[in-house]
């Protein structure tokens, strides 16, 4: 996915992960649009996925990406939308083939389960793995 544009949103588990793919992306040269939070106090993480869905559904961001503790929330929360093929990776290899038999428009991680490297990993496979079509583009047409 050659993507321009993202959306980005963390609960109070998730911010310090989230700025540090913040920085990362904006080194890659992509526009960040976040979401919040920003502070260690206690917030609703469905409000986060919300803003983040709604900037795809609205076309102002091309993909997105949430943080939460286990990213599980999240991923629950995002997936109400029927724009929105989000899923939780844990490794490159899941953040690639979300990407690859997925078409997944929305990464979500877990701050307490994957390390910074390993987040910035599966960003970096998220961003840059192409949908494969095919086969897989009937399946993800039965999910719309």
């Amino acid at each position: 996915m050659t993507v321009k544009t993202i959306a980005i949103a963390a609960d109070h588990g998730g911010v310090e992960l989230k700025t540090a793919i913040i920085s990362a992306l904006k080194d890659r040269g992509i526009e960040v649009f976040d979401f919040g939070t920003n502070g260690s106090e206690s917030v609703d993480y469905p409000d986060y996925a919300q803003a983040v869905a709604k900037s795809i559904i609205d076309g102002q961001s091309e993909a997105g990406i949430l943080v939460c503790g286990s990213g599980i929330g999240m991923s629950i929360a995002a997936n109400r939308f029927p724009e929105v093929r989000a899923a939780l990776a844990h490794d490159r290899l899941s953040a690639e083939l979300c990407r690859q038999h997925n078409n997944a428009n929305v990464l979500c991680l877990g701050a307490r389960i994957v390390g910074d490297a390993k987040a910035l990993d599966c960003v970096d496979a998220f961003i840059s793995t192409e949908f494969e079509g095919g086969r897989h583009a009937l399946r993800v047409a039965k999910m719309s």
